[in-house]
């Protein structure tokens, strides 16, 4: 299983902003882990012109389930590919929260990834309400289950475990409490999908940094990250990939 580093750049970045894009191309002219930026939408097409025949691979932040018709200011699927994208982020806690996505249109857009050819990057997680109430293992096995289209497989999904208290914030799970969901994640992924999910990734995200990569990367079922903030800046994101990249 070839280890992955995501990066979600959310709500930020011009055209300015690709010199940062440049600088990890420079970095990683043969990377060991696959590595995939995902910037806003207004800058697709000219980041994957940019790292054409390079690392990093390009992807989206959001699809709508849809291939085409009257959705105003959504992005199909089909229009993420044609850009030279080759993955996308459904399911972020910011969707799930903030525009009250379902685990039903979660499924829809990851299945509209699979359709275009693209690997869907399915997020799951936690709120801190529902971890001090012992629910984590329920919330994950739920959002896993009518989240995840029965056509995924290792070429095609990618899961990224992502406890909503942690994004931003700074803080983090123990590393118990990360391979405990990890762990789950992928006997789960292995109940459903059987052997297509015995390569399957499982990312973390929440609060990585170059400072604490290391140790996440060393917690089993952990197949690499998605990382927020400090995929904007080579100087912070590089050291997380070379900490993966450590690891074999």
């Amino acid at each position: 299983m070839r280890k992955l580093v995501a990066g979600n750049w959310k709500m930020n970045g011009t055209r300015a902003d690709l010199s940062e894009l440049q600088a990890i191309v420079q970095a990683h002219p043969a990377p060991g882990v696959d590595i995939v930026i995902c910037p806003p939408a207004t800058l697709l097409f000219q980041a994957a012109q940019m790292t054409a025949g390079h690392a990093p691979d390009i992807g989206a932040q959001d699809c709508h389930p849809a291939a085409s018709g009257a959705h105003t200011g959504d992005i199909s699927a089909p229009m993420i590919a044609d850009t030279g994208a080759t993955a996308v982020i459904v399911g972020h806690s910011e969707r799930r929260e903030t525009y009250n996505e379902t685990n039903d249109l979660i499924h829809a857009k990851a299945s509209a990834a699979h359709a275009s050819g693209l690997i869907a990057i399915i997020c799951v997680g936690e709120t801190l309400a529902e971890r001090d109430a012992g629910q984590t293992l329920q919330v994950i096995g739920d959002q896993l289950a009518g989240s995840t289209p029965d056509g995924a497989t290792s070429t095609n999904t990618v899961i990224a475990y992502e406890p909503v208290w942690a994004i931003g914030t700074g803080k983090i799970p123990t590393l118990d409490q990360i391979g405990e969901v990890h762990d789950f994640i992928r006997e789960f992924l292995t109940a459903r999908l059987e052997s297509a999910a015995l390569d399957l990734r499982i990312l973390y995200g929440g609060s990585v940094k170059p400072t604490n990569a290391a140790e996440i990367f060393a917690v089993p079922n952990v197949d690499g990250a998605l990382v927020g903030g400090a995929s904007l800046s080579n100087a912070d994101f590089t050291p997380i990939i070379k900490a993966l990249e450590a690891t074999f």
